[in-house]
């Protein structure tokens, strides 16, 4: 998995690149890509969104 910090602009392999949680989409190249961070559990989740429509539709 790719840090969701870096930039995903260059150098991602699609089979790498996290994938959106709501269309399942690769975000490779995609400068609307979103990220919701949350600790559960103790552990650090990230959620990868390829819209600001995508993450305002997710129920996650």
């Amino acid at each position: 998995m790719v840090d969701p910090t870096s930039d995903l602009n260059e150098d991602v392999a699609e089979d790498e690149a996290p994938t959106c949680a709501v269309c399942g989409d690769a975000l490779v190249q995609n400068p609307d890509h979103r990220v919701t961070t949350r600790v559960a559990d103790g552990a650090v989740e990230t959620t990868h969104f390829c819209s600001d429509a995508h993450r305002d539709e997710w129920t996650g």
